[in-house]
């Protein structure tokens, strides 16, 4: 009977130690006693009800529901509405219209334009030559599907063609043929260019070397004899030409490129004689050359600073 009872005791202390956890790794509440009855509903329930209470008062609390508003009449067009423009304050001046205003001058509205765009173009290249006078201004006839014609524009300007000669390039698949044209133009009033072109045919060749031409153009200074003011020289490449004045009555003495140059700068006394090499447009420009280094007798008084009379006597 001894030996039942301490064997009892014995179990009931292992199953107490069994059954008791440390509170650490517990999750549930510490308690002293448990039971070995199972759990009935009613605590699931009300563990279930303090988990809903604890969840509810984290939840943001709802606002009033907005209110929504009907309007009675669909269609506002048919009220009454009157539209009451704001009042014009005292002192008030209207500005005047843009086309009452006074027309602008034609300064005024390139000084307008500059500002904004910087100075207009003055038609003078760098070398001092007016473009202006090229004839780019080519008047088209014809409509859609015909030929192409172009009228000159008379610029007072003559036209004379100094030489036309066919010259080949050597390419990969053989030899091209163009043509290339000499062409002297000139007012006959002291005015006069070289130009050279090159074209696949000669009409246009003669055109380009036209505008290149005016281009080109210089003032050839002319005494009231209608000659040189004095004796100049001029070499281009291997061409020299000799320019002299000569007396009323003389006439153009000058052959090939060089009297035709004279001719239409306007000069009806002259020498000239081509030095050295034939070519004609070596020559052209020679000629051209030697008549930019003529000067007037009251340009070089100026520059000196004494009356005319005193450049004879020197």
């Amino acid at each position: 009977m001894a030996m039942a009872t301490t064997t009892s005791s014995t179990l009931s202390s292992l199953s107490s130690l069994s059954l008791h956890s440390s509170p650490r790794f517990c999750l549930l509440p510490h308690t002293t006693t448990i039971s070995t009855r199972p759990t009935s509903f009613s605590s699931f329930s009300s563990l279930s009800s303090s988990s809903s209470r604890s969840t509810a008062a984290f939840r943001p609390k709802a606002g009033p529901e907005p209110e929504t508003i009907f309007l009675e009449n669909d269609d506002p067009e048919e009220e009454d509405v009157v539209f009451e423009p704001p009042e014009v304050p005292e002192g008030f001046v209207e500005p005047p219209s843009f086309d009452e205003g006074p027309m602008e001058t034609e300064d005024e509205i390139a000084a307008a334009y500059e500002e904004l765009y910087g100075p207009a173009y003055s038609g003078v290249s760098v070398l001092g030559n007016d473009i202006y006078v090229m004839d780019s201004k080519v008047k088209k006839l014809g409509g859609f599907g015909s030929k192409v014609k172009k009228e000159k524009v008379r610029d007072g300007f003559e036209e004379r063609v100094v030489q036309v000669r066919r010259v080949t390039k050597v390419v990969k698949g053989g030899k091209q043929l163009h043509f290339r044209a000499i062409v002297v133009v000139g007012d006959k009033q002291g005015q006069v260019g070289v130009g050279v072109g090159k074209a696949k045919e000669v009409i246009a060749a003669v055109q380009k070397s036209a505008v290149n031409a005016r281009r080109n153009i210089i003032s050839v200074p002319l005494t009231k004899y209608s000659t040189f003011p004095h004796r100049s020289e001029g070499d281009y490449g291997a061409a020299k030409v000799m320019l002299r004045p000569a007396s009323p009555g003389t006439g153009v003495i000058a052959g090939g490129a060089v009297r035709i140059v004279l001719e239409m700068a306007g000069v009806e006394n002259a020498l000239g004689k081509q030095l050295g090499s034939n070519n004609a447009l070596n020559n052209a420009r020679a000629t051209v050359v030697a008549v930019q280094k003529m000067r007037q007798f009251r340009e070089v008084s100026l520059d000196r600073g004494i009356p005319m009379e005193e450049l004879w006597k020197n």
